[in-house]
């Protein structure tokens, strides 16, 4: 499955009713540690069935980086049953990554 763009307008369909778990990678384009984490959240979604993947661009939905708390980017939070149940802040490793999605 590929990633999805996460927006204040498609969060409630795409991750609070999701039957799956949703990863979310809060990120910007500025954010050098970003665009290190970016390929490798992209593969998970590539590669890992019954996950969905959303990115969620800070500069573009302040809203939704308040309503989680974002202080640093990347924020790294996997939702299930609409609700946060593991955060980690800063590049994270693809197996710690996995390791928070239960795989």
């Amino acid at each position: 499955m590929s990633v999805i763009q996460i927006t204040k307008n498609n969060f409630e369909t795409e991750v609070l009713q999701a039957k799956e778990p949703v990863l979310l990678d809060f990120w910007a384009p500025w954010c050098g540690p970003c665009r290190m984490l970016s390929p490798v959240v992209d593969q998970i979604a590539e590669e890992t069935a019954g996950v969905k993947v959303g990115k969620v661009n800070v500069d573009e939905e302040p809203e939704l980086a308040r309503q989680f708390g974002v202080m640093s980017i990347p924020t790294l939070v996997v939702m299930k049953d609409g609700k946060p149940v593991d955060t980690r802040v800063g590049v994270q490793p693809k197996a710690a990554i996995l390791a928070m999605l239960g795989r």
